[in-house]
């Protein structure tokens, strides 16, 4: 039983970001070397976050719960707001190769959230194969595969983000930035709502679907496109097909 958690949630977590990696990018070695760099990006962000969450926890008396409360609100503002600083560096750096921004965009932010959701959820995972059992005391059993999704809901938001972040800071409107920040702040404080009543999940689960629908658009997205693609005839792949013949 704990086995089978174990790889049930670990599929349900990672299994999009890995499908996306063997089918976007394992065949290019460019995209492979900046998926690392986001994930460089996004680990040294944490270390810097850490390091200041912890400086403020040794200058302050964190023994009462409610300090303890604080501390950790203020260790996921920080944090946000670290990681944010650090898409706006990567952005910076990506900048340098316009043709490289064009095709890296996505890959960048995947980056970031495969780091994100390894971070977030590895320790968790690991508790699935025991010896502790949930739900033994009356809980509901799902914690598990509720934060399964939830971390899925963090790696697909990270590229999401990446790809209007980056569109905002090429055409400068600025105001898409704090829309990015605003909306990862949100989601991480919905982590602090026990993923048992659900109501987390749903929430993230939204802001996933219109940040994806406002991620599709700004990459070039339409309706017509779409539509297309769902009924195979896009002009791209019929010529591709043509060719084969």
């Amino acid at each position: 039983m704990t086995a089978a958690v174990f790889f049930g949630c670990a599929f349900v977590a990672f299994g999009p970001a890995l499908a996306l990696y063997i089918f976007t990018i394992a065949t290019e070695p460019l995209r492979i070397i900046f998926l690392i760099i986001g994930a460089f990006f996004w680990l040294v962000s944490l270390l810097l976050s850490s390091f200041i969450w912890f400086m403020a926890a040794t200058l302050t008396d964190n023994k009462d719960e409610p300090r303890q409360r604080d501390l950790l609100i203020f260790g996921v503002l920080i944090s946000v707001l670290i990681q944010e600083m650090f898409r706006f560096a990567y952005y910076k750096l990506l900048k340098k190769s316009s043709e490289g921004l064009k095709s890296i965009n996505p890959v960048s932010g995947l980056g970031f959230g495969i780091m994100s959701g390894v971070f977030s959820f590895v320790n968790t995972l690991s508790d699935s194969l025991g010896p502790g059992t949930v739900g033994i005391h009356g809980d509901p059993p799902q914690f598990f595969l509720n934060s399964a999704f939830m971390t899925l809901v963090i790696i697909l938001l990270h590229m999401f983000w990446g790809i209007v972040f980056f569109d905002g800071c090429e055409k400068k409107k600025w105001y898409t930035l704090l829309v990015v920040l605003l909306t990862h702040l949100l989601v991480s404080a919905l982590t602090f709502i026990s993923p048992y009543s659900g109501l987390n999940l749903v929430l993230a689960y939204i802001i996933l679907v219109l940040t994806g629908i406002w991620a599709f658009f700004v990459s070039g997205g339409s309706c017509r496109s779409l539509k297309l693609c769902l009924l195979c005839q896009d002009k791209d792949s019929l010529l591709f097909n043509q060719r084969s013949r």
